[in-house]
């Protein structure tokens, strides 16, 4: 666990992977003539689910060279060839997948799409979903610490239209949680930090006692059991669905103010003629930071239209202090996006020179715009 940071090793017995496959209530039909790939790098947990899910049920593995996972061309004929018929990817390899599938039209197999290891937006699957309208589509939140997948939602056609990121509910065997910072249960529609509990839970961080104690902790829910501390945003929607809502670390306070990388990036992607986008926090010239934003344009990029969004979509203080056009966002060896490999911008990057509240009037105006619109100001 940690491919984003320092890694550190996660003790998951076998059981915990026997029961995600294999519940009293069976979210999938795998049988034995599925056709699966081993697309990831036995070092992302989402392997785990792609070795057993294929030999548990008795289908046959694919392993994929890692020059092949790297050529997307070379990737969909090896679909093609194998007859493939369940695919597990992250979003950000499936984007890349889907474009070159609805450029050059495959005779492909897959009946089943499963996404995980990052936050999906499910409006990009149009394509997909009008190409090969009996494929399911499937998308499923977990962590390497509660054994590779916690929630399972099935993506409709309202899913694609609405665009939330819908992970919905947990899997048999599993309870979750969306808690404030005191632990206690927040109501419908308000965000906090989701705690996952039950049969999934490993037993802790190797070597760490200190770091297993801090992130799973005692449910006061029910007796006897530990719950996991995610670190991620979540919130209950109406239909006792999850909506993702990031990570904790992504929000970010710039000039004074709270800001969640993700609600910008979601905005972004909704721009005219943004196909895929990307959102990082840097460090300007004048020694303060801002956001840059980089997209992935089908047809070119119309700046001013982007920019025209954004100002209509978010406020001032969100818009990021440029944003970059490249011909595809860099991912790292298990499918996700590295941010780390965004290229940084030439020249002089400097954004709108923040102006502070200059007399008590001021101070009074900007109180009760932050009051009235939910803004956190600190600092």
């Amino acid at each position: 666990s940690g491919s984003t940071g320092k890694p550190k090793g996660v003790m998951v017995e076998h059981y915990n992977v026997v029961r995600l496959l294999v519940t009293d209530r069976q979210l999938f039909d795998f049988n034995e003539n599925d056709v699966w790939t081993l697309f990831h790098s036995f070092c992302f947990d989402f392997s785990v689910w792609e070795m057993y899910g294929a030999l548990i049920f008795g289908g046959r593995l694919v392993i994929v060279a890692k020059d092949i996972a790297k050529d997307t061309i070379a990737f969909c004929q090896l679909l093609e060839k194998e007859k493939v018929t369940i695919l597990n990817l992250t979003p950000s390899a499936f984007y890349t997948l889907q474009d070159q599938v609805s450029q050059e039209p495959k005779a492909l197999a897959v009946r089943t799409v499963i996404f995980g290891g990052e936050s999906l937006q499910p409006f990009k699957l149009a394509q997909w979903h009008r190409q090969f309208p009996h494929c399911l589509l499937i998308n499923m939140y977990g962590i390497t610490e509660t054994t590779v997948h916690v929630t399972y939602k099935k993506i409709d056609h309202n899913d694609i239209s609405k665009g939330t990121s819908n992970i919905g509910r947990p899997i048999p065997t599993l309870q979750v949680y969306v808690l404030d910072t005191y632990q206690e249960l927040l109501p419908v529609g308000v965000v906090g930090e989701l705690y996952v509990s039950g049969d999934g839970l490993a037993r802790g961080y190797l070597n760490l006692p200190e770091l297993t104690a801090e992130r799973f902790v005692s449910n006061p829910f029910i007796p006897g059991q530990r719950m996991y501390r995610t670190g991620d945003l979540a919130r209950w929607l109406w239909d006792g669905t999850l909506e993702y809502m990031g990570r904790i670390d992504d929000q970010v306070k710039i000039r004074g103010y709270r800001i969640e990388l993700g609600e910008v990036e979601r905005a972004l992607q909704a721009a005219p003629g943004v196909h895929q986008a990307a959102v990082v926090v840097r460090q300007a010239a004048a020694g303060h930071q801002l956001l840059g934003g980089y997209v992935v344009c089908r047809d070119g990029y119309d700046k001013e239209a982007v920019m025209q969004h954004l100002r209509s979509w978010l406020p001032e203080y969100m818009i990021p202090g440029y944003v970059m056009e490249l011909s595809a966002l860099p991912l790292t060896i298990n499918g996700k996006l590295d941010k780390k490999a965004l290229p940084q911008p030439e020249g002089h990057i400097g954004g709108t020179a923040y102006v502070a509240p200059r007399n008590p009037t001021e101070v009074q105006l900007a109180q009760i715009w932050q009051e009235a619109l939910g803004i956190e100001k600190v600092g």
